[in-house]
């Protein structure tokens, strides 16, 4: 029995190592306060183990809920790619989470985007930042945020899009009949969640209070209070106008072949429309979810656990983290119109065709979920 019992004691402390040196990542972090323009964020500075810089820098955009500064982890096999390519990388609580002032359901994306503007003019006064090189990183939600931040700052450099949304209205729709389809819904199942979608449609449609939605609805089904609020102020949401700020700055488009959130081929189509040229990169990833994890890993709960404990970098679909390591390493430092970087090794874009137009439904309260 004591044999026994050492033996587990030996597996486990193996184990408990394994998972240490598993995230130990090859970057530095330190823990920054961004103050500028009198707004506070909490956040994190990544950068390389070596070197006292001036490092390019990649801010990161959140996508949707309370994510901290490092995602629960997530963004840290990113960092310290970005850092083997010599990039530092910056991230931010939103606001709320963590002690952080603010509320993020009280935000608009212009606000987000504000935030982020805010956050690159502190990040260009350090000595250790090359203020001439910094470019974007967001996902999901962050489709409608990064190219507000492009009009707003011309000096971004350029911009990785991971599964972006692009029109609230086409993306709330899609999510909706995709989830329910995954679920296995009924025809009359979906007929429902329709007719209940349309209800709130024309509810955000004449600005009704959350009252009028619970009586309309009955089961609110989690849309609380707040969150009526924040999909209010921004159920309009609508990337087009924004992106042709993007145009000449290299762009890596990022899409995922197992998307329940956001319609990938009308991402696609409208990047390729509205950001025409060399510039615009595109990387499929057939294997992956919404969050660029490999599909079979996110199936499966305990399988989702036991990566992200013993092996986080392997979360990720094969080539995700290596392609924008070469995308950044890439880019052009003498400004954005010079020849645009080789595109990612893994899966080439395909040659460029027109956008098909697409029925614009309405706005709903369905959002793209976390990731």
């Amino acid at each position: 029995m004591l044999a026994t019992l050492a033996a587990l004691v030996v597996v486990a402390a193996g184990l408990g190592g394994l998972v240490v040196w598993q995230n130990t990542y090859e970057l530095r972090e330190e823990a920054v306060t961004v103050r500028q323009a009198g707004r506070t964020l909490d956040g994190v500075l990544a950068l390389p183990r070596r070197g006292k810089g001036p490092f390019p820098l990649v801010v990161f955009v959140h996508g949707d809920g309370p994510v901290d500064a490092t995602h629960d982890t997530f963004y840290r096999p990113m960092w310290e790619a970005f850092a083997r390519a010599g990039y530092a990388s910056l991230s931010w609580n939103k606001p709320g989470v963590h002690g952080s002032p603010g509320d993020w359901l009280d935000q608009s994306m212009d606000d987000r985007a504000d935030e982020a503007v805010d956050a690159i003019a502190w990040a260009r006064k350090r000595t250790d930042i090359d203020g001439g090189r910094i470019g974007l990183w967001g996902a999901s939600q962050a489709g409608w945020v990064l190219p507000k931040i492009a009009a707003k700052d011309p000096g971004i450099r350029f911009a990785i899009a991971v599964s972006p949304a692009v029109n609230w209205h086409r993306q709330g729709r899609y999510n909706l009949l995709a989830e329910l389809r995954r679920d296995g819904a009924s025809d009359a199942e979906v007929a429902t969640a329709l007719r209940r979608r349309d209800t709130g449609l024309a509810l955000l449609g004449r600005g009704a209070s959350y009252e009028e939605y619970v009586r309309a609805v009955g089961d609110p089904k989690g849309m609380t209070a707040a969150r009526w609020r924040f999909v209010s102020k921004n159920h309009t949401a609508d990337a087009t106008a924004d992106l042709p700020a993007l145009r000449g700055t290299p762009v890596l488009l990022v899409l995922a072949g197992h998307d329940v959130n956001v319609d990938t081929a009308d991402t696609e189509a409208a990047y390729r429309r509205l950001l025409p040229g060399r510039a615009l990169h595109v990387a499929h990833y057939p294997d992956a979810t919404h969050g660029l994890v490999k599909h079979a890993v996110e199936d499966s709960p305990l399988r989702l656990t036991l990566t992200a404990l013993c092996a986080p970098r392997s979360l990720f679909a094969a080539g995700f983290l290596a392609d924008q390591r070469h995308f950044l390493a890439s880019v052009a430092t003498e400004g954005a119109e010079r020849r645009p970087p080789h595109p990612p090794r893994h899966r080439p874009s395909p040659p460029s065709e027109p956008d098909r137009p697409r029925p614009l439904a309405a706005a709903g309260p369905h959002l793209d979920s976390p990731t």
